[in-house]
């Protein structure tokens, strides 16, 4: 049983020359901790890891490693026609499996970022197909805490991640939710829900518990049958699709609620406003999504509190903001800053294998702190020497990029709730013959080449509070904005916080799941971080 998302982060592919180009954007995902390497090796370019041994010229006994490019676009079953994107043909020719799992083997030598751990002894004739290929072609070594160092190696099918990479409107009925435990007995949560969605029109909001879906039993029913039917109607592939669900609310099951799927714009920034306390005003904003609309949104919100306002911290609740743009990421580090920290200062670096493989050179590989709009107008700067974050295994890729950021000029990054989710690795997607592969290609490091939190930014000592869902995001009583509070007011959060469960579990349904990844079936690009496209290589 997994109702728990998958989490990227995306940047364009330099120089994309196949199908699939223009949606090649680059992802931030799957965390590493030792063993990762360091940031760039004596002797080689800045941005470089060293490599460690060279594998042998061999598939593994199947004819040995060609050059991806020598094979790219030979395809079992060409795709014909033009691709919508480019409004050129498709480059497809005649091919075979075999020459796609050539390039696959290729691509995986040229450009990941682990090549030298990738076991040599495979062969791909033991494959039947090339996605199969490149499931194994990934390293097999765990982080420091035992988890696999590459955890988000995976496909999409082109055009399917074509549709889902064209904007913040999808399908679904506006209410996310959370798998706080995902077996028997199950416990799946409405985190919260977007504004003028059918989950507002029909009332629904933060904490209401699914008990049945199209009257299959959620909280208790097995079999690959059910799980597939729950998991289709939490996840609606359709406008017009609809599922009847039954929630409980403090404990009362309620009546039957018809969900038809609409399309869906995302509010990413929510909740905002300033909380008066005894010593100072803060500042509190709710942020899901670094999507494009985000961004005038920030801005808003960072005028409410510089005008008028006049706060002297701020909380940032990104626990369940996977991702998104890293200019959005970088901007908004620079507002919660002041220009006279953040000036020159670099937000993110990416760091790539030995080989170098998209030919960058130092400068191509920097993002700074970015002081202007989409539009070229001067971002207003909050000018904080601290903020607070609330976190949780959901806080992922480009929303780290901002801690770990900030964190590297200075700024101290209270964090409250859980462990991030650990994603300072990300890659190129990369479309061949109909399928867009995403291998991990490198790591962003901060001004001061940190990047190794491949299990996550650990909450401030004495700061791990379970999501409260007994109320809503934003109310000073929630769990996590109370401590954060309290943090700030007392240099401390409330004694206890670090045993806290989750409002309205029994501390038999606590454990283990309410520290996991628990979003399901978010779009990809929920949960990306695009960059502007690499310069192409030629």
């Amino acid at each position: 049983m997994d109702f728990r998302k998958v989490d990227a982060r995306l940047l364009p592919r330099p120089g994309a020359s196949v199908a699939g180009a223009a949606l090649a954007v680059a992802c931030l995902l799957a965390g590493c901790g030792g063993g990762g390497g360091g940031g760039g090796g004596a002797g080689l370019p800045i941005g470089l890891l060293p490599g460690t041994t060279t594998p042998p010229a061999s598939g593994g006994g199947d004819g040995g490693i060609v050059a991806s490019a020598t094979v790219a676009g030979l395809c079992a079953a060409p795709r014909a026609g033009v691709n919508p994107d480019t409004g050129a043909a498709y480059p497809d020719r005649a091919g075979s499996l075999d020459n796609e799992k050539s390039w696959v083997r290729g691509w995986i030598d040229e450009t990941y970022l682990w090549y030298t751990e990738v076991p040599t002894t495979l062969k791909a004739a033991d494959y039947a197909t090339p996605v199969a290929w490149f499931n194994v072609l990934k390293t097999p070594l765990t982080t420091a805490s035992g988890r696999a160092k590459d955890r988000f190696h995976f496909t999409y099918d082109t055009e399917v991640y074509r549709q889902l990479s064209q904007g913040g409107v999808s399908a679904g009925y506006g209410m996310e939710t959370a798998a706080i435990r995902s077996s028997p007995p199950r416990d799946i949560r409405i985190a919260f829900v977007e504004p003028n969605s059918p989950a507002t029109n029909a009332s629904l909001q933060r904490g209401a518990k699914i008990l049945t879906i199209d009257g299959i039993n959620v909280v208790s029913s097995t079999g690959t049958a059910n799980v597939n039917a729950i998991n289709a109607a939490l996840s609606p592939k359709a406008v017009g699709e609809s599922h009847t669900f039954t929630f409980e609310v403090n404990g009362v099951a309620q009546s039957p609620v018809q969900l038809t799927a609409a399309k869906v714009t995302s509010t990413p920034v929510q909740n905002v406003q300033v909380i008066d306390t005894g010593s100072g005003r803060v500042g509190y904003l709710l942020f899901n999504d670094h999507i494009t609309t985000s961004e005038a949104q920030l801005i808003a919100a960072v005028n409410t509190f510089k005008q008028g306002a006049g706060i002297q911290d701020l909380v940032l609740d990104m626990r369940y903001n996977g991702g998104g743009q890293l200019l959005i990421a970088s901007r908004l580090a620079y507002m919660i800053s002041s220009p006279a920290v953040t000036a020159g200062k670099t937000f993110e670096q990416l760091t790539f294998n030995d080989k170098n493989p998209f030919h960058l050179t130092a400068a191509q590989t920097l993002t700074p702190f970015t002081g202007t709009s989409r539009s070229g107008q001067a971002l207003p700067t909050l000018g904080l020497s601290r903020v607070t974050v609330l976190t949780g295994p959901d806080t992922c890729s480009a929303s780290e990029s901002v801690i770990n950021s900030l964190r590297g000029v200075g700024v101290t990054v209270n964090l409250v709730g859980g462990t991030t989710c650990g994603k300072p690795y990300g890659f190129y997607p990369q479309d061949n013959c109909g399928t867009t592969y995403f291998a991990i290609q490198f790591k962003g490091v901060n001004q001061q080449g940190s990047g190794d939190y491949g299990d996550g930014f650990a909450p401030t000592a004495g700061c791990t509070v379970a999501d409260d869902f007994a109320h809503q995001l934003g109310d000073q009583s929630e769990a996590r904005l109370s401590a954060a509070l309290t943090l700030r007011s007392t240099g401390a959060c409330p004694a206890g916080s670090s045993k806290a469960l989750a409002s309205g579990l029994d501390k038999s349904q606590a454990a283990p799941d309410v520290e996991q990844p628990y979003m399901p079936g978010r779009s990809p690009l929920r949960e990306n971080r695009l960059i502007n496209p690499a310069p192409d290589p030629a």
